[in-house]
């Protein structure tokens, strides 16, 4: 049974929410008002009262009000929210930006919040932090289909998305250009033309005017190089020698797959849509294209390389592309029969695709840029996978092959050099920039 006090309270309370439904934000504060007087931690009268002080411009009682709040419920993010507006109000950018924090900490995707915490940011000369908040504010918008264009962001939004946009354009720019540099010094700007033209394109400064329309880079595309679906054997003369090792490479396959050893999904734990977007099985089982990464993501997995040492030992002597937490990218890819690999594209020319087929089943190809390949065993293929590709096992035994990643012949030194500081540069501030999962 509930007591006088508390019905006094709730039907107080009951009074202002309807006052505040129709449009009463008088009678409604006074009601509120009423309510704090016997309830003074009364965390939606307070916010409530705020609102008015702040719509009266009277910021400093807002921020009281609002500091009273966050004290009672520090898990209220809507409440450490309307606190940040509050003091961005007085210029209290620094207060603000705290603030800020700690409302997103509990509801990282608020995109809204993220735009306000970069102008905070900005005002308070953390021009990096407010970058990267700029940022994450865009792609957050953006990710829900917002913030495209004027047509997708609210009119009172619209001057400050653009001015975020213009800035994230700018910051990213300088940012990226000097990750170049110690480059720019060592090499000269000339060694570095092409480079800079890929970066343009990149910022879509650019039109990428890539010649072949079949090519499709989701990344970065380097102007000026061949391209072409597959790559003659003579700019690769260490085929050569992975090609000799056939036979040792695959007794390791024969023993790993023998013994049971772990395999891993290739596209690693995605939706089952995403899944099904990528894979088809031509058999009632469901399709599999599974690995067993020696480097995956540049990340070398410790245990299979000393389950494979003579594998690991050959790869370790090859020309393989080397950027820090991208690259290189070495496996057994295993697909599974009846699986199909639906057509896709990879993220740049300036590495080229090898596959050293080790198990080959009959009515197993791989097509690029449209032009088929049947692999044969201990014979490799060098693809540009930029080149819409996809692959096939029609029959009902297991193909595996062999996949390494080297640069594109045609770079020199200072450009493949280039390429993996930009790289990482671009990597590094994109996981800066990572929004955290919700606490809990």
């Amino acid at each position: 049974m509930s007591r006088p006090h508390d019905d006094t309270l709730e039907a107080t309370r009951s009074m202002a929410r309807q006052h505040a439904q129709r449009g009463e934000p008088d009678a409604a504060e006074k009601s509120f008002l009423s309510l704090l007087e016997r309830h003074p931690q009364d965390v939606e009268a307070l916010r409530f009262v705020a609102s008015c002080h702040s719509a009266r411009e009277e910021h400093e009682a807002a921020i009281q009000r609002l500091q009273v709040a966050v004290k009672v419920t520090r898990d209220d993010p809507a409440a450490w929210i309307q606190l940040a507006t509050a003091q961005m109000a007085v210029d209290d950018f620094s207060g603000a930006v705290t603030s800020f924090r700690c409302g997103l900490s509990l509801a990282p995707r608020a995109f809204v919040a993220r735009l306000q915490l970069g102008m905070a940011l900005e005002q308070a000369g953390q021009s990096h932090e407010a970058l990267k908040a700029y940022f994450m504010a865009i792609e957050s918008a953006r990710a829900l289909g917002r913030w495209q264009d004027d047509a997708t962001t609210a009119p009172g939004l619209r001057d400050a998305v653009k001015h975020a946009v213009n800035y994230v354009n700018q910051g990213r720019r300088r940012l990226f250009h000097g990750a170049l540099d110690p480059l720019r010094e060592r090499y000269g700007s000339g060694e570095l033309a092409r480079v800079e033209r890929s970066l343009a394109i990149y910022f879509l400064d650019q039109p990428a005017n890539i010649p072949d329309p079949r090519q499709k880079p989701k990344f970065l595309y380097f102007p000026d190089i061949a391209g072409q679906p597959y790559y003659p054997r003579r700019h690769f003369p260490w085929l050569e020698k992975l090609e000799a090792a056939t036979d040792t490479v695959r007794a390791e396959l024969r023993a790993v797959l023998s013994e049971g050893q772990q395999l891993e999904a290739f596209l690693g734990q995605v939706p089952a849509q995403a899944s099904r977007s990528m894979l088809r099985s031509s058999s009632n089982q469901d399709p599999a294209w599974d690995a067993y990464f020696f480097y995956r993501h540049g990340q070398r997995h410790d245990e299979h390389c000393a389950r494979c040492p003579q594998t690991t030992a050959l790869l370790d002597t090859l020309p393989l592309v080397r950027i820090r937490d991208h690259a290189p990218e070495t496996l057994f890819s295993v697909l599974s029969p009846g699986t199909h690999i639906l057509p896709h594209t990879g993220v740049t020319n300036t590495r080229l695709v090898t596959h050293l087929p080790l198990i080959v089943p009959p009515d197993c190809a791989i097509r690029v840029g449209g032009e088929e390949h049947v692999w044969q065993e201990g014979r490799c293929v060098t693809f540009d996978d930029t080149y819409e590709h996809e692959a096939w096992n029609r029959s009902g035994q297991t193909r595996v092959v062999l996949i390494l990643d080297s640069w594109h012949p045609d770079l020199s030194e200072a450009e493949r050099a280039a390429v993996t500081d930009l790289v990482e540069a671009i990597g590094d501030f994109n996981r800066s920039c990572e929004i955290p999962a919700a606490p809990g």
